[in-house]
């Protein structure tokens, strides 16, 4: 009997806005197939989507949950999934991306500490709140995402509040529901997302000493099982992985700071500038003074470089 095929997984990597760091993605363009794709596919934030038209399935993690129009779906960061219409339909989607612990920390202090970092064990019917059951969160999502695409004066202020608002309606939401039990969560981590523990430690701690044999051990996995696995998920290994992130953290201070090199150099993780220029040079194609240069431009973007030179999709 031959064995089942595994589906490929990609990592879609996003940079957020500098001045304000939640990405908006609308309009026409973002019409969803009938097709259904052979790839699932993770993003490195938060993803919340409105589905404005027509119907379909989300695969999430091997679990199929219908969707339709008016609903929202709520998909942490690294957890893998796609999204089909139904037959003869393309279905029409906005899609805010942002990472709440970096929004909202000034005005939640640790509350988000208690969401965010368990928010990836939420998996299938818990990632679509339908409109009729959750009024609010449809009514604020609609409302963030148009404050976004008309940029009246001080929408950036009024996106804030009504994206802190919907937020904090998830906290109540997912804080109600009953959390995944030890042996729920070790028989989740088995299989393609089991390095899940891995992204989320570098995501927040790229700037700190971070050996592979410590990820690994987050993962529970040997060191060389770990290098097979985020390799065969990623495109690429852990510590080109870990190097892209501190590059693109320090290609953010570049660009919005008059901090020195040495100094965001030290701030992203970078033991000695030497390594720094190397690994920047490397990935983009570029000294660091010369792409500050040339970052004044928003045509520059950390984030085409970057796909571009790992694969990632």
């Amino acid at each position: 009997m031959p064995r089942k095929k595994k589906p490929v997984i990609e990592y879609r990597h996003y940079s957020l806005p500098i001045n304000f760091p939640v990405l908006l993605l609308s309009g026409e363009r973002w019409r969803i197939s009938d097709i259904k794709s052979e790839h699932l596919h993770f993003h490195n934030h938060l993803e919340i989507g409105i589905c404005y038209s027509d119907g379909g399935i989300m695969e999430i993690k091997g679990e199929s949950v219908p969707f339709k129009a008016g609903d929202v779906t709520v998909l942490p960061r690294y957890l893998p999934h796609t999204t089909y219409s139904s037959p003869g339909t393309a279905s029409l989607w906005s899609y805010l991306f942002f990472s709440p612990e970096e929004l909202f920390q000034p005005s939640l202090k640790s509350a988000y500490s208690t969401f965010e970092p368990n928010l990836w064990r939420i998996q299938g019917k818990n990632c679509i709140l339908n409109k009729e059951q959750y009024p609010k969160v449809h009514a604020l999502a609609t409302s963030v995402v148009e404050e976004l695409k008309q940029q009246n004066p001080y929408y950036q202020e009024s996106a804030y509040g009504l994206l802190l608002s919907l937020y904090i309606e998830l906290l109540r939401i997912h804080s109600t529901n009953e959390t995944l039990t030890e042996q729920d969560t070790e028989h989740n981590l088995k299989g393609d997302f089991v390095i899940s523990p891995a992204l989320e430690y570098i995501t927040k701690n790229y700037m700190a000493p971070i050996t592979i044999d410590y990820l690994a051990e987050l993962c529970h996995l040997s060191t060389t099982h770990f290098r097979r696995k985020f390799h065969e998920i990623m495109g690429t290994a852990p510590l080109d992985f870990l190097s892209s992130t501190r590059i693109e953290e320090a290609c953010k201070q570049l660009k919005s700071t008059d901090a020195s090199i040495l100094s965001i150099s030290e701030q992203a993780g970078f033991h000695s500038i030497s390594s720094f220029n190397r690994s920047f040079s490397r990935l983009m194609g570029t000294s660091p003074k010369e792409w500050r240069k040339g970052a004044q431009s928003e045509a520059q973007s950390a984030k085409a470089s970057i796909l571009e030179f790992t694969g990632w999709v």
